[in-house]
């Protein structure tokens, strides 16, 4: 019974986000359809049986049960519903089937367009509200060990000079790193013991990437650099101010901040000294509010101070009042659009070029394909952190949706943009026959496919 439960916050956020995501798709080809005065007879979010309903005009409104797609009937257009009954007779002007090859073309991208439309906004609007945050590429990095970046031979303490050639320092910390499957091959620069080594990338990357989880590529940037002093803090007392790089804690070398809730969990609350430095573009100033590093901020240079503290114990764990710097590029809302339109072009890309590495052999299919279950768990894990990380989790979704709708697989939106680039090019439908046969092996290929990642996500878990 506890692990029912347990699930069911998945299921509430995952039905939200496809919801969102149906809706915007069906309202494309809707609007779309209405735009040419076709009769559109049901909208439809989720699928039969009926949960509530309501006719206003010559349209039927729907909420379905089985919240996995939704449809837009349009009247004289042969679709998954198979209904064949009304092209015995002459087209009428409202028919979808009336309209010119145009019109239709639009009508039947219009989801694809939508969702794609969606995501463009999402991206625009987190970036106006929220800019870019990251953590600043400065020093040497974490490497997992066993991770895709240890296998290619990087290691922890390296420092990263350029990814794909461009210097590490205009990527915006490792967040550049959503190229990586992008480039083929990869290709990483690092400086080891004053040398220039580089490192190439496997061309599975997406499935060994998927296979190592939540630690992804297994790279990070992890400076032990202040970016907030709480007030009252052990840190604030000493004199600690946002931009002071930590280098030692008693008698450990710190090189990562990471290390040093193990430092100070040793010590157990005993006075020690801190070692740190002050770069000369840190000018002291403490505010309550997030500090961001500045954009010149070094790992090294500048003068060293030693202070004694003691940590505090809270709750089993001993703090100082300081958290790490982050970078915030803060954009207008002209800039945003900007950057919000290359993000979707970005994941766009992304998107496709993992598809075609999958379709092609290059990635393994069992691994990098999720179904419903799959995208439960992400969706729950991107809520738990917030609604910056919701939203992008349904950006990626809604871009995800528009390109598998727009692949030339009959049943999808590709599918009858198939028929109709046909009729463009030859000035004749396609037999109806030929349509409905292939519109059966679509609709089959779908289900089949359906029941397969979804076995496939129980097996993952």
């Amino acid at each position: 019974m506890d692990s029912i439960f347990n699930f069911l916050p998945y299921v509430g956020w995952v039905l939200l986000a496809i919801m969102i995501l149906v809706f915007i798709h069906e309202l494309g080809h809707f609007l779309f359809a209405k735009l040419f005065k076709m009769r559109v007879e049901k909208f439809s979010v989720g699928f039969p049986p009926k949960i509530i309903g309501t006719t206003i005009g010559e349209t039927e409104y729907v909420l379905g049960l089985t919240p996995l797609g939704g449809y837009v009937k349009i009247v004289g257009m042969v679709d998954e519903s198979m209904d064949t009954d009304q092209l015995s007779e002459e087209p009428q002007p409202y028919e979808f089937r009336a309209k010119p090859v145009w019109q239709r073309i639009l009508v039947i991208t219009g989801g694809v367009l939508f969702n794609i439309i969606l995501a463009a906004l999402i991206f625009i609007s987190l970036t106006a509200l929220y800019g870019k945050s990251y953590v600043p590429p400065t020093g040497a990095v974490q490497v997992v060990e066993g991770s895709v970046a240890h296998t290619m031979g990087l290691r922890t303490g390296d420092l990263i000079s350029a990814v794909n050639g461009k210097p590490v320092d205009t990527l915006e910390g490792l967040g550049g790193l959503e190229e990586l499957m992008l480039a083929d091959p990869l290709i990483i620069d690092v400086v080891r013991d004053g040398v220039i080594e580089s490192f190439q990338g496997p061309s599975d990357i997406m499935t060994q990437m998927n296979q190592q989880g939540s630690g992804g590529f297994g790279v990070r940037f992890d400076p032990a650099i202040v970016g907030y002093v709480s007030p009252d803090s052990p840190a604030n007392t000493a004199g600690l101010v946002p931009g002071d790089h930590i280098v030692a804690i008693g008698d450990s070398t710190v090189s990562f901040f990471s290390d040093m809730a193990g430092y100070l969990l040793a010590l157990e609350g005993n006075e020690f000294t801190l070692r740190f430095v002050r770069p000369d573009s840190v000018t002291g100033a403490i505010s309550p509010e997030l500090i961001r590093a500045p954009d010149s901020l070094q790992a090294v240079g500048g003068t060293t101070f030693e202070v004694n503290l003691a940590a505090a114990n809270s709750s089993g764990q001993y703090l100082i009042g300081i958290t790490q710097a982050v970078h915030v590029k803060e954009y207008g809302i002209v800039q945003s659009v900007g950057v919000g339109l290359s993000e979707t072009w970005l994941q766009t890309r992304l998107v496709a070029s993992s598809l075609k590495r999958i379709f092609v052999g290059q990635d393994n299919f069992r691994e990098n394909i999720g179904g419903p279950v799959m995208i439960a768990k992400v969706t729950k894990e991107a809520a738990d952190m917030g609604a910056p990380f919701f939203w992008n989790i349904v950006a990626m979704l809604s871009i995800t949706l528009a390109i598998i709708n727009i692949l030339p697989i009959p049943a999808l939106d590709g599918g009858h943009l198939v028929f109709l680039i046909y009729e463009g090019i030859f000035r004749r439908e396609p037999s109806l026959k030929i349509r409905m046969l292939l519109q059966q092996i679509g609709m089959f290929v779908l289900l089949a496919f359906m029941v397969f990642v979804i076995f496939n996500d129980l097996l993952k878990l």
